[in-house]
């Protein structure tokens, strides 16, 4: 017969094998890295695109409704909302007899790149007036359009800001 083994022997695995497994495992996860931040990025991309799609339809509604004159517009006045909050908190419709308002967000969405919890959602906007160039927005008496307050450039190589 032959030389028995003991029970313990062959189980379990070896000090260099536990190393170059947790090595490989390392090497793997930092390869994995980048395609997860870049994963993220893409996403928050996409819910900036949506965000900005969204508030921008919002402001085109409004200034639609002032066309039609369901909105009072003074004479000095573009026609834009006064603030953000006006797309949510509605307006009145002149036209109909009961003063029923007219709203045109559901909610305002923050900008995805920005993190500071402190802000609300109509905060975290950077606002152009109309009187204002492209090139240089600045707030006044209208939101014209809203931009990214974000320094980042987008995958594309776009500035948020400018998107």
């Amino acid at each position: 017969m032959g030389k028995r083994r003991p029970a313990s022997a062959g189980r379990g695995f070896t000090l260099i094998e536990l190393v170059v497994t947790v090595a490989i495992v390392g090497i793997l996860a930092m390869a994995a890295m980048p395609m997860i931040e870049m994963n993220a990025k893409r996403q928050k991309e996409v819910e900036l695109r949506a965000a900005l799609r969204e508030i921008r339809g919002g402001i085109d509604a409004y200034r639609r409704a002032v066309s039609e004159g369901k909105i009072e517009k003074k004479v000095d006045e573009s026609g834009y909302p006064h603030r953000l909050e006006d797309l949510i908190r509605g307006v009145d419709n002149i036209l109909d007899p009961n003063k029923a308002k007219l709203y045109f967000l559901r909610r305002l969405p923050r900008d995805p790149f920005n993190d500071d919890p402190a802000q609300s959602a109509a905060q975290s906007w950077g606002k152009r007036s109309y009187a204002s160039p492209p090139d240089a927005p600045l707030e006044g008496a209208d939101v014209f359009d809203v931009y990214s307050l974000s320094a980042g450039r987008g995958l594309n190589g776009i500035p948020y800001r400018e998107w």
